[in-house]
C-alpha cells in the first residue's frame, strides 16, 4: 500500500515503497542509461567498420566503454536528482523520486554519485585515455553548466545540456580509435547534438505545467510557442544538413539520416499548424524517439554487418 513521507518541503507526497534495486534504478535514471548507451555503441561498431578491426582484439576497449560509460551516465542522474531536490518536489512527474520523498539519505545519492564517476572514467580509462577525457567532460558539462548554473537561468539551458548528452557516440569511437574528428563521427555528434533541442522542446510543451511551477525557463515557457516553434524548423534545417558528412563513409547512412530529418521538419510543420499544442508536441516527442531508434539502429546494424565481412 502507499505510505506518505515528508518531502525537503514538509508536503506530503505518497509513493509506494521501493526496494534497494528500484531505489537505485530510479536514483540512477535507468531509462536514461540504456538510451544514452544506444548512440555509445553506434559510435563504437562506426569505429570498428571504419579501420576493420577486430573486436576480438579490443575486448578491454568495449567492456571499458560500455562499462565506463553506463557508470558515468548513472553519476550525472544521481547528482542531477541529488542537487533537484527542491524543483524535483513541485513537478508533478518528479515528485515521488527517492532523492525528494527522503527514501534515499542525500549523503548516501553523493556517495554512489562519486563512486560511480571514479568507477565509470577509470573503466573508460581502461579503453583509452581519450575516451576517459571525454566521459568526465560529459559528466562536467552535464552537472556545473548546466544542472548547476543553466537549467534554472536561461532558455538556453537545454544547448548547453545538449553538449553532455552528445558524448556517448565520440566516447565509443574514441574507445577504438583517436581520431575524434573523423568526418562521419563528427556528424553523428552533431546530430545527437541538434537532435535534443526539438525532443525536448516537445517533453517542456507536453509538461509546461510542471516547468512553470518549478520556475524552470525552457524555451516555450519563457518564449511560447511561435518562439518554439521557429526554433524547432531552425534546428530541424541544421539537422538535416548534419546528416551531409555521414555520406564521406556511407551514402546509404547519409541518406536514411536525411530522410527521417526532413520527416521531421514535415512532422513539426504539419502538428504545429494543426493548433493543438499538446498533440503537436506528442507528435514531436514520439517521432524523435523513432528517429534516433531507427537511425541508431541502422548505423549499428550496417556497422555490425560491414565488420562481420570484413573478418572474412
Amino acid at each position: 500500500m502507499p505510505s506518505k513521507e515528508e518531502n525537503t518541503h514538509g508536503e506530503g507526497v505518497e509513493f509506494i515503497t521501493l526496494s534497494k534495486t528500484e531505489l537505485l534504478a530510479q536514483t540512477v535514471k535507468t531509462g536514461i542509461i540504456k538510451s544514452n548507451l544506444i548512440p555509445m555503441f553506434a559510435g563504437l561498431t562506426l569505429a570498428l567498420y571504419k579501420y576493420e578491426l577486430n573486436p576480438l582484439d579490443l575486448i578491454v576497449n568495449i567492456l571499458g566503454a560500455i562499462i565506463g560509460s553506463a557508470a558515468v551516465i548513472a553519476s550525472a542522474g544521481a547528482f542531477n536528482n541529488l542537487y533537484d531536490r527542491d524543483i524535483d518536489s513541485i513537478m508533478e512527474r518528479t515528485k515521488k523520486r527517492p532523492t525528494v520523498t527522503g527514501q534515499i539519505s542525500s549523503k548516501n545519492v553523493l556517495i554512489l554519485a562519486i563512486s560511480l564517476a571514479i568507477i565509470g572514467i577509470g573503466a573508460l580509462y581502461l579503453a583509452t585515455p581519450l575516451a576517459a577525457l571525454l566521459g568526465f567532460a560529459g559528466l562536467f558539462l552535464y552537472v556545473v553548466p548546466y544542472t548547476i548554473w543553466t537549467k534554472r537561468h536561461t532558455v538556453y539551458n537545454t544547448e548547453v545540456g545538449s553538449l553532455s548528452g552528445a558524448m556517448p557516440p565520440l566516447i565509443g569511437w574514441a574507445a577504438i580509435h583517436p581520431n575524434i574528428f573523423n568526418p562521419a563521427i563528427l556528424s553523428l555528434f552533431v546530430i545527437t547534438l541538434i537532435w535534443q533541442m526539438p525532443h525536448f522542446y516537445a517533453i517542456a510543451i507536453r509538461k509546461m505545467d510542471d516547468y512553470k511551477a518549478a520556475n524552470v525557463p525552457m524555451l516555450p515557457v519563457a518564449k511560447g510557442m511561435r518562439r518554439t516553434y521557429i526554433t524547432t524548423n531552425v534546428y530541424l534545417v541544421l539537422l538535416i544538413i548534419s546528416c551531409i558528412p555521414l555520406g564521406t563513409l556511407s551514402y546509404g547512412l547519409m541518406s536514411v539520416a536525411i530522410l527521417l530529418s526532413i520527416a521531421w521538419l514535415f512532422m513539426n510543420i504539419y502538428g504545429y499548424h494543426k493548433k493543438d499544442h499538446k498533440k503537436w508536441a506528442t507528435l514531436l516527442f514520439v517521432y524523435s524517439l523513432i528517429h534516433m531508434t531507427v537511425l541508431f539502429s541502422t548505423i549499428i546494424i550496417y556497422s555490425v554487418v560491414g565488420i562481420i565481412l570484413n573478418l572474412r
